[in-house]
């Protein structure tokens, strides 16, 4: 009973498993215990920390002390560490320099504004281009200020040759006209005793009698072509003032107009070089009586111009005939260096077609037109001088028709814009190039 009481007073309810729960003193006892026991672990793993740390600190000492060989350790500046110890290697130099400046952003910006600045010249120019095409298409006929509004905006585009261009239009004009063989009238392209159709008076005829076969050289006289680079001077007033004689002079070919002066202090400008220069009939007439006398004074007059070629439309008018037949005895009969050359019509006449079919009409091509147009056949490179139809510079200022004269030019005959139309569009497409201005001194 007491033991049954004494159980039922002290006694606390069955655990799991069976197990009576331990008294709180206990528990106590080993939590105390648990935490002393976490505490010890926690200070031991800083100690291993720590001798870790140290031991890596020696390590390192040890390679700084190697790199350095004896030299002592001390601080030194960027120029001592570039060059490094004896036994630097490479890497760690390297990697001891300093970085490399950055690029300026200012450099970026401006590469950027020049490329832009580029892109928009070469669009504004493209513009240009389409313009003048546009114009020699339509039937419009344009001022003269509406040219020079052009030329001046073109003056500012930056030329370029383009020799896929070059050799292109050459191909076409060759299929057509074929200077290299056609030019000039010669024994290889005009039969003995053949009637020769006029150029212009076309429904007249000449006959190739034997005094005239012997006229012509045996085969054309340029046949030495391609020349490299050749000059093509006009007689623009534009020439004056423009120091471009001695560019001229350095040309492997060089032609000019209408028997024009050369010596004296205007060769600064229009240079003494001349391999063959055309003569207008008229000159003869005019300046030398159809040389029935002058003769001595013209001899005289066109040695200036050496051994070059005297190049006579004896084939185009029925009235230029005898005149340049005279110009050829003369030079014979005075034993002249100069020689007395002929266009051929069938090649001014196919000349004349082509040029029709891009829109130049006029009546008749001018001479320095016709020049051109064999020089692009002729010659690799073609650089034109003086050709300036207008009367005045795009500055408006006032420019002679020559620049041997005090002339304005006069409208009309030769229908100078569609041709120096033509001119432009060769230049801006690079198959040629058209001196505007002043040349560069050297």
């Amino acid at each position: 009973m007491a033991a049954a009481q004494g159980e039922g007073r002290g006694a606390a309810p069955l655990c799991c498993h069976g197990r009576l729960p331990l008294p709180a003193a206990r528990l106590k006892y080993y939590g105390a215990a648990a935490a002393a026991a976490g505490a010890a672990a926690e200070s031991t793993m800083r100690a291993v920390i720590a001798l870790a740390a140290a031991l890596g600190s020696l390590l390192l000492a040890a390679c700084l002390l190697r790199l350095g060989g004896e030299r002592p350790l001390r601080a030194r500046g960027w120029e001592e560490e570039a060059e490094g110890a004896p036994g630097t290697p490479k890497v760690v130099r390297a990697l001891r320099a300093p970085p490399p400046p950055l690029p300026r952003s200012g450099n970026r910006t401006t590469a950027n504004k020049n490329g832009i600045y580029q892109f928009e010249q070469a669009a504004k120019c493209k513009a240009i281009q389409d313009n003048i095409l546009s114009s020699s298409i339509k039937k419009k006929r344009y001022s003269e200020d509406y040219y020079l509004h052009i030329v001046k905006k073109l003056q500012n585009c930056t030329w370029i040759r383009r020799p896929e261009e070059s050799a292109k239009f050459r191909s076409e004009l060759a299929s057509c006209c074929d200077a290299a063989h056609n030019f000039i009238a010669s024994q290889n392209n005009t039969p003995l005793g053949s009637n020769m159709s006029y150029e212009v008076d076309s429904k007249k005829t000449i006959l190739i009698t034997e005094d005239i076969y012997r006229m012509l050289p045996v085969s054309p006289s340029l046949s030495v072509y391609p020349f490299k680079n050749c000059a093509v001077v006009g007689n623009g007033g534009i020439l004056k003032n423009s120091s471009c004689g001695a560019e001229i002079d350095r040309s492997d070919f060089v032609f000019r107009c209408n028997l024009p002066p050369t010596t004296g202090s205007i060769s600064k400008d229009v240079g003494n070089k001349t391999n063959l220069v055309t003569v207008n009939p008229s000159i003869i007439a005019q300046k030398y009586n159809k040389l029935n006398e002058k003769k001595t004074e013209f001899v005289e007059n066109i040695a200036v111009y050496g051994d070059a070629f005297l190049l006579l439309p004896a084939f185009s008018f029925r009235s230029n005939t005898a005149t340049s037949f005279k110009v050829y005895h003369t030079l014979q009969e005075f034993k002249a260096t100069q020689r007395a050359i002929f266009f051929h019509p069938t090649y001014l006449k196919s000349l004349a077609q082509f040029w029709r079919t891009k829109g130049v009409k006029a009546y008749r091509l001018s001479s320095g037109f016709m020049i051109t147009s064999a020089a692009l056949e002729l010659c690799e490179n073609v650089k034109l001088y003086g050709f300036w139809p207008f009367s005045k510079s795009t500055e408006k200022m006032p420019i002679s028709h020559h620049y041997y004269d005090n002339q304005l030019p006069k409208p009309g005959f030769h229908a100078m814009p569609k041709e120096y139309n033509q001119i432009l569009q060769l230049h801006g497409k690079g198959i040629l190039k058209l001196q505007f201005g002043k040349c560069e001194s050297d």
